[in-house]
């Protein structure tokens, strides 16, 4: 549903700007801005437990940097540690969060505290930026600033920067750098009209999340020059449809198809969601028939031979396929691209209708070791000889 990026790849190669991508996979929208500094902030870290033994540990890279609880300017090199401790009196625990800047030698100490709330760690000088030790080396170190959420029991870390700094750690990392540079301009405006359309400032502690439950995002070990180029060139542009910002999802691969959205967001039970007017599914091929994302390495794919009883074993194990001696699968529910929305299976013990996710997820929970998975909803099946 939405941009296929294989799909947006072949478009470029065959010569179709961003714009024309764009205007394909979103039909009806229009090209719009937002401020390219507007806010977003990204929760790299929840419930991290910090106890004095494992307390979370930031770094101040590249350049000076400071703490919403003091006025105090701490060099470059220098590291926060933040730790909770509890005490329990009269059978009543209470938690404390510390805080404690150590010079760039591990030792000395610079500032301490007892704190609460949110506090904020900032860069300062020209250049500056944040490492966080409880993320990857490879996504670590961020632009912009980094709040500790602390509750009783964990602390979780916000990034919070301007949109189009978020975008630099985004798109090279959901669509390679060395792809078409139209294919590359269409991620960018898919990706900041995504995040854009999940900010709200004024509720909650974060935005998005910085993994597939959003968008992926590395920070500055993401960024690369070819995209952060992209990024500047057009800074602020999303897609609008009417007057709000597009919700503009996008895939890998969609082996020829896409798919309108009432069909990808189903119920449990396979009852289909409400239309939106420009998350339409279209036939992603060439005049001359070719699909756009055939490079793809998944855009055909094959599963392995099971049996019925194989079959009645997986889909009892689980109680919302559960049918007892599976009779047979009903695979006719599809939406416009052929994608499976719901799937009936029959058996001994009676009729379950899910949704093909349900579907596919027990299939793949419960497939025997060595078989191949489902990869996708649209699929079907061939009886064994």
């Amino acid at each position: 549903m939405g941009l296929s990026q294989y799909g947006a790849r072949g478009r470029a190669l065959g010569g179709q700007t961003a714009e024309q991508i764009l205007a394909a996979y979103f039909a009806g929208s229009r090209p719009g801005t937002i401020s390219p500094t507007r806010a977003v902030r990204v929760l790299l870290v929840a419930g991290y437990s910090a106890p004095s033994t494992a307390p979370l540990v930031i770094y101040g890279r590249k350049g000076t940097w400071g703490l919403s609880t003091t006025d105090a300017v701490f060099p470059a090199g220098a590291q926060l540690r933040a730790w909770r401790t509890t005490a329990t009196v009269d059978g009543v625990a209470t938690t404390t969060w510390r805080l404690k800047v150590l010079a760039a030698d591990g030792v000395t100490v610079l500032y301490k505290a007892v704190v609460s709330g949110k506090p904020v760690v900032r860069p300062i000088g020209a250049g500056a930026c944040l490492q966080l030790k409880a993320k990857p080396a490879s996504a670590d170190t961020f632009r912009g600033t980094l709040t500790l959420v602390l509750t009783g029991g964990s602390v979780s870390v916000v990034n919070t920067l301007g949109l189009d700094d978020y975008l630099r750690g985004v798109v090279p990392v959901e669509m390679p750098p060395s792809w078409p540079t139209e294919a590359l301009r269409a991620q960018a405006v898919a990706a900041r009209s995504y995040a854009a359309r999940r900010l709200h400032p004024t509720t909650g502690s974060f935005d998005v999340y910085d993994d597939t439950r959003s968008q992926v995002y590395r920070g500055l070990e993401g960024e690369r020059a070819t995209t952060s180029a992209i990024i500047s060139a057009n800074p602020g542009a999303v897609l609008r449809y009417g007057t709000g910002i597009v919700n503009a999802f996008f895939f890998s691969t969609g082996g020829g198809a896409t798919e309108d959205n009432e069909y990808v967001f189903v119920g449990s039970g396979g009852t289909v969601g409400t239309p939106v007017a420009y998350l339409r599914g279209i036939m992603d091929r060439s005049a001359d028939g070719v699909p756009w994302d055939a490079s793809a390495p998944y855009y055909s794919w094959s599963t392995s031979t099971l049996t019925r009883a194989q079959l009645s074993t997986m889909f009892n194990a689980d109680s919302r396929t559960r049918v007892g001696d599976l009779a047979k699968l009903d695979l006719r529910r599809r939406g416009v691209s052929g994608r499976l929305y719901a799937v009936v299976l029959y058996g001994s013990s009676g009729t379950k209708t899910v949704s093909a996710d349900v579907f596919r997820s027990v299939y793949n929970a419960r497939r025997p070791a060595g078989t191949l998975p489902l990869r996708s909803n649209l699929f079907a099946t061939d009886p064994i000889p």
